[in-house]
């Protein structure tokens, strides 16, 4: 007889990065749904507010809400401190802080993302959100669930961490090809990195049962303009961007004893599009 018991997370207390974004919202509902006790966080504490109403809306359940710099050594520290003052020790962990370009008609892609134009202190922040940070947050809370005997440690990667960005769903008619907008080199290669990471941390406390793993997604559809959804839906084998709640159950699947012997894995759910 089938059981939700493997999946069940009552107990455990997760924090989330990168909270405030759309699918630090989509992963805060499934934890919630799945019984655990989410603390949200984020750097932007205006929309964090904002975002926890949403999952409060959703689930019933209001998560807890913390400041938190994950490209900052004291900031984590502090929030590990107020956590452990207030006797939670977390845990899941998921590091889905990250720095992302938009494409579309709020786009973010311009002619300064192109490798000729590259800005050393923008590829710093970014690294510092999406790399250093999660190293930092998994050196800041691993050690807690390796003392307690297991946690679970998921990094939010990206399907373009084992594939190339298609530099033409980003194009725009009428640019010579020097000014064309790309995806810029600093996204594939935080990604690429948290996939490393994952494989590091997957052995680092695996004698403590602390597991790790990656989650790579494809591309959430967020209203982008019409041109720009056909040029990816048409890489894409399913025929569609994912839809924004289409995680949660992997989510779920990934930080409950469901996967307790699933270590070091990245699990790329993209429709199809990385086989091709």
């Amino acid at each position: 007889m089938f059981t939700n018991t493997l999946f069940d997370l009552s107990g455990k207390d997760a924090l989330i990065t990168g909270a405030a974004g759309l699918l630090g919202v989509e992963h805060s509902i499934a934890l919630i749904q799945a019984g655990s006790d989410v603390v949200m966080t984020d750097i932007n504490l205006e929309e964090l507010e904002i975002s926890a109403q949403k999952v409060q809306k959703i689930t019933g359940i209001s998560p807890t809400i913390m400041f938190l710099n994950v490209s900052d050594e004291n900031s984590v520290s502090l929030v590990g401190r107020e956590l452990e003052h207030h006797g939670r020790v977390i845990d899941i962990l998921i590091n889905n802080a990250a720095i992302d370009h938009k494409a579309g008609l709020d786009s973010s892609i311009e002619e300064s993302s192109r490798l000729e134009n590259f800005d050393v202190n923008k590829w710093n922040i970014e690294v510092g959100v999406g790399l250093t940070g999660a190293i930092l947050c998994a050196s800041e809370f691993g050690p807690g669930m390796a003392a307690l005997g297991g946690g679970v440690i998921l990094n939010i990667a990206s399907d373009l961490a084992v594939m190339s960005p298609d530099q033409r769903l980003y194009r725009k008619e009428g640019l010579p090809n020097a000014e064309q907008p790309v995806k810029p080199v600093s996204y594939s290669v935080i990604k690429a990195g948290l996939v490393g990471l994952t494989r590091y941390l997957s052995t680092y406390w695996a004698s403590s049962n602390v597991r790790c793993n990656a989650l790579s997604p494809g591309g959430v559809y967020t209203s982008q303009d019409d041109e720009f959804v056909e040029r990816l839906s048409n890489l894409i084998p399913l025929g569609r961007m994912a839809k924004h709640e289409e995680y949660r159950g992997a989510i779920q699947f990934m930080c409950s004893d469901a996967a307790m012997y699933l270590n070091g894995q990245n699990i790329i759910m993209d429709g199809g599009r990385s086989v091709l």
